[in-house]
């Protein structure tokens, strides 16, 4: 099978997380797809001033791959800068967050596997 991202399932969270304007979540693959092992595998499109509010993560991990902009990173309590390139990694019982305090769109690709 091929698909192109851009004809995946897209769904729009307001204030995501408690986090700041509006998040757009495009599938890349469903839990099916995934046979159970992980719960989200997204693009996720953050326009300037929204975010991703700082929440923990139980019985589950979460890895963010910066594709485009810059973000401000919470990690457990802790600010950090991402960009291209740049992966986080957040594991179970571990707290984050991200925003887009810049001025150009902040895509990144997000996978929660399932411990």
């Amino acid at each position: 099978m091929v698909r192109n991202i851009e004809n995946g399932n897209v769904t729009l969270k307001e204030h995501m997380r408690g986090g700041g304007g509006t998040a757009k979540l495009i599938e890349i693959a469903s839990e099916t797809e995934m046979y159970g092992k992980a719960r989200l595998y997204e693009k996720i499109v953050l326009e300037p001033g929204c975010g991703i509010g700082y929440h923990q993560h139980t019985g589950e991990a979460e890895i963010f791959f910066i594709i485009k902009g810059r973000g401000i990173y919470n990690d457990n309590g802790t600010e950090v800068e991402v960009g291209p390139g740049d992966i986080t990694l957040t594991m179970d019982g571990e707290s984050h967050g991200i925003a887009n305090e810049g001025q150009e769109t902040l895509e990144l690709i997000a996978l929660i596997p399932l411990k």
